[in-house]
């Protein structure tokens, strides 16, 4: 079984929203590395309409020595969304309807992770559902005080934590499974 895992850029008051615009001055080599990692360890990409727009237009047209273009460019990717037409990526495949079933089956099908970057509409469609393995937050000190965040104030989760990084740059790493009382 596939295990889904969420990744998020967040600033300490949960914005998540525009991460280009203010993480850039904490990226460094550890960060870059665990993101490669991270990448290279899922064969799939699950994304919001919204993320998946933005990434379809940025990643096509890149080029790294490290590979990680090429990978993020060939892997399969699934975008949720009830308002996209035809999804022009390449290796992409709509999900309209029954999402929470469409994914189910996804995490039935043998592979590596599936990767959620962003998306916190999906993300939060998600939750209830008990669909998602992780969470991994990298976490970056500074304060937005507006944007859209990650967490609604109807968003509910028992989490525990798995494991905490600190970077060079002041980025934590927190990574959090579900706590599933079962």
């Amino acid at each position: 079984m596939r295990n889904i895992i969420v990744t998020e850029f967040i600033t300490l008051d949960g914005v998540t929203e525009a991460p280009e615009k203010w993480s850039f001055p904490f990226w460094n080599d550890e960060i870059s590395k665990f993101k490669h990692d991270e990448l290279f360890a899922s064969d799939a990409l699950l994304l919001g309409r919204v993320t998946y727009q933005g990434f379809a237009a940025a990643w096509p047209s890149r080029t790294d020595k490290q590979g990680y273009a090429d990978r993020i460019n060939s892997l399969p990717k699934y975008v949720v969304s009830t308002t996209l037409e035809k999804p022009e990526w390449n290796n992409s495949t709509l999900i309209k309807a029954n999402v929470a079933e469409e994914i189910a089956k996804l995490k039935q099908q043998p592979g590596q992770d599936i990767v959620i970057h962003g998306s916190n509409t999906l993300v939060r469609a998600l939750m209830p559902h008990n669909l998602i393995d992780e969470y991994r937050l990298l976490v970056y000190p500074m304060v937005r005080g507006t944007g859209k965040r990650l967490f609604q104030d109807d968003s509910q989760a028992a989490l525990k934590l798995s494991e905490t990084k600190t970077f060079g740059s002041g980025v934590v790493l927190l990574r959090y499974q579900p706590d599933r009382k079962e």
